[in-house]
């Protein structure tokens, strides 16, 4: 793995929705990208919190009670245990941190759920300028 890469050019270049890819590794966690459009499904993660980072557009985080708005630059932790529904009316890039036993959907499984190994799938770096002119 590079030791700098970009988030957003590496988000950019994914061509599927609803299907994370893991671009670094952190401790326990897994730092993943992905580009969102539409509904995922009501889920929760029972042990693990969820961060979300958005990094171009919108996405709404629904909850049973309430409705979270975030734009590009806004961070939003979802708390472990807690049923959530991420909305994107239109494209949006996110940057997650997730705890590496996360499962995509939790419990629930859809025809948008990917599990870890799809997750991992070799993403072509998109390197940044600095990293370049360092070679």
């Amino acid at each position: 793995m590079k030791s700098v890469i970009s988030p957003m050019k590496m988000a950019s270049g994914l061509t599927e929705f609803w299907s994370p890819r893991v671009i670094a590794e952190l401790d326990d966690s897994y730092v993943k990208v992905a580009k969102l459009k539409g509904t995922l499904a009501w889920h929760d993660h029972e042990n693990e919190d969820e961060l979300f980072l958005i990094l171009k557009g919108e996405l709404t985080m629904e909850y049973q009670n309430r409705q979270v708005r975030l734009k590009q630059g806004d961070l939003h932790v979802v708390p472990k245990g807690t049923l959530h529904n991420p909305i994107a009316d239109k494209e949006c890039l996110v940057m997650l941190i997730e705890r590496k036993s996360t499962l995509h959907t939790g419990d629930v499984q859809t025809e948008k759920t990917r599990d870890i190994s799809e997750q991992l799938r070799v993403l072509e770096p998109q390197h940044s300028e600095t990293e370049k002119d360092m070679k």
